[in-house]
C-alpha cells in the first residue's frame, strides 16, 4: 500500500512529521496571561521559579486589557497581588470607585497594561506574547511535559515541571486530555459574550445619572435613553462605568447561543457585537444635549467571554458550597460575590436569568480545584477551575481570579522545585509560603 499523500482527500490533510524546537525549559510554565495568569505567573517567581508566562494577545491582562472590561469586582479579602495593583492604580490616579466603601472599581486600561508589564520585569518572568497554545505532551507516567505553541516565530516547544492552564477557556487542560464541562446541565447553554468599549465626551457631573456601578436605577434609566433613541440594546442592563475625566466603559452587548470553543461563532458574534455598539453611541448622540458629544473611542481586540470549560479537578465547587457559605482548611480565596447567572437564552429575558437568583454566602475555593484531576503536573487558575454551572457563575470575576491565580502559582512552583505532583505539596507548605507572599 502506498503512503498517502499530503492531500490524501478533500476533507483531511496529513501534515509531515517535524522536529519541534524547545526554546525553553523552566520550572513553571503558565499558559494565559490574564489576572489569574500574570498572578500565576509572578507568585511562582516570587516563589523563587524559573517562570515562562505565554499570552495570545500583544499584552498582558486578558479581559483587564485585552478584553477592556474596565472594572473590576470583589476585591475583598483577597491579599498580596490584588492589593498590590490596587495601591498601584491609585499612585497613578488611574482607579476610580463608584460608591465609598464599596470594593468594585473601575479602572485605567492603559495604565494596567504598564502596571502588569513592570510587575512581571522585575519578577524576572520570561514573557512571550502573540504566541498560541496548540498541543500538549505528556511523558509515559501520564504527566504534562511540554506544550507546543505558534507564533511568527513558528511551532515551538516549552518544558517545565510544572504547568499553569489560565487561559479562561481551559484550552491547555483540554489539548493535555482532562475531563470538562461546558455551560448549562442538560442543555449546554453558555451565559452570553459581551463586547465592552470605551466611550468618551460627556460630562461626567451632566450624565451622573446614568453612570452605573452602584445599583440598578442607572441601568434602567440608560435603557429608557436608548429606547427613547429609538434603539434597544441586547443586554437590557446597560451600564457605563466612569474611568477617568471624560472616558467611560459602556457594556451594553449580549451575544446568546455562542459557543467559546467555536472560531466562528466567535467571529460572527464579535462582528455583531461592533456593529451593535456603533448604532447604540450613534444613538444616544442623537439625542443631543448631554448625549451630543459621545463618541466610541475603541471596542477590544476580544470580546468577553464569561464561559467556557469548567476542567474537572480533584474538588468541584458547587452550588449548595456557595448557599452554605463553605469553608475549607485548604481555602486559597474567599469569594464575596453572589450568584450571577446572565440569561443563557434571549427567551429567558435580556439580562439576568431569574430562575437563578438564590442568595449565596461568602464561601472558599479550596486548592483541590485547582489541581487537575485528570493529568499530572497541572494546574488550574481562573474561571476554567473545577466547579458546577452556579458556582462557576459567582467565582469566574476577576478578583477571585487574581487570588487563584497567587496560589495556583505558589503550588506549582513548590512542586517544580521538589520534583513533585501538585497534589503532593502539603497543605502547610503552600500556606507558609503563601504567606511570605503577603498572599493571606
Amino acid at each position: 500500500m502506498s503512503s498517502p499523500t499530503p492531500l490524501d482527500s478533500l476533507s483531511r490533510i496529513h501534515e509531515p512529521a517535524r522536529a519541534v524546537p524547545v526554546v525553553a525549559h523552566a520550572d513553571v510554565v503558565v499558559c494565559g496571561a490574564g489576572p489569574a495568569g500574570v498572578a500565576a505567573a509572578l507568585a511562582a517567581a516570587r516563589t523563587g521559579a524559573c517562570t515562562v508566562l505565554i499570552e495570545v494577545a500583544g499584552c498582558l491582562g486578558g479581559v483587564w486589557t485585552a478584553g477592556q472590561l474596565a472594572w473590576i469586582i470583589d476585591t475583598q479579602d483577597k491579599p498580596g497581588l490584588m492589593t498590590e495593583i490596587v495601591v498601584e492604580l491609585d499612585k497613578r490616579g488611574a482607579r476610580r470607585p463608584r460608591v465609598e466603601g464599596r470594593t468594585d472599581f473601575a479602572y485605567d486600561i492603559e495604565e494596567m497594561k504598564l502596571i502588569l508589564d513592570e510587575l512581571v520585569s522585575a519578577a524576572g518572568i520570561r514573557v512571550r506574547l502573540h504566541t498560541r497554545v496548540v498541543a500538549a505532551l505528556r511523558d509515559s507516567a501520564g504527566r504534562l511535559c511540554a506544550v507546543l505553541t505558534e507564533s511568527k516565530s513558528g511551532r515551538e516547544a516549552w518544558t517545565a515541571g510544572a504547568f499553569i492552564d489560565a487561559t479562561g477557556d481551559g484550552d491547555l487542560s483540554a489539548l493535555a486530555g482532562c475531563g470538562f464541562d461546558l455551560g448549562r446541565p442538560g442543555t449546554g447553554e453558555c451565559q452570553p459574550m459581551s463586547l465592552v468599549s470605551l466611550v468618551c465626551g460627556p460630562d461626567p457631573q451632566e450624565i451622573d445619572a446614568f453612570i452605573g456601578g452602584g445599583g440598578h436605577a442607572a441601568k434602567e434609566r440608560l435603557l429608557a435613553e436608548m429606547k427613547r433613541a429609538g434603539v434597544e440594546p441586547s443586554y437590557t442592563a446597560p451600564t457605563l462605568f466612569h474611568i477617568r475625566d471624560d472616558l467611560y466603559a459602556l457594556m451594553a452587548n449580549h451575544e446568546y447561543g455562542v459557543s467559546a470553543l467555536d472560531a466562528d461563532a466567535i467571529t460572527a458574534a464579535t462582528t455583531r457585537a461592533r456593529a451593535e455598539v456603533n448604532r447604540l453611541v450613534n444613538a444616544l448622540r442623537g439625542l443631543g444635549g448631554v448625549w451630543s458629544r459621545l463618541r466610541l473611542v475603541a471596542t477590544p481586540a476580544q470580546i468577553g467571554v464569561r464561559e467556557g470549560r469548567r476542567v474537572h479537578g480533584l474538588h468541584t465547587v458547587t452550588e449548595d458550597e456557595l448557599l452554605a457559605g463553605a469553608r475549607h482548611e485548604d481555602a486559597v480565596c474567599r469569594v464575596n460575590f453572589g450568584i450571577d447567572v446572565h440569561s443563557t437564552n434571549r427567551a429567558h429575558g435580556g439580562s439576568f436569568d431569574p430562575a437563578n437568583r438564590q442568595r449565596s454566602q461568602p464561601y472558599d475555593i479550596p486548592l483541590r480545584a485547582l489541581i487537575a484531576k485528570d493529568v499530572d503536573g497541572l494546574l488550574l487558575a481562573g474561571r476554567c477551575i473545577s466547579g458546577d454551572f452556579i458556582a462557576h457563575s459567582s467565582y469566574r470575576i476577576t478578583g477571585a481570579a487574581v487570588s487563584l491565580g497567587q496560589a495556583a502559582g505558589v503550588t506549582a512552583a513548590l512542586a517544580a522545585q521538589s520534583h513533585r505532583s501538585p497534589q503532593d505539596v502539603p497543605w502547610p507548605e503552600v500556606r507558609a509560603a503563601l504567606e511570605r507572599l503577603g498572599a493571606t
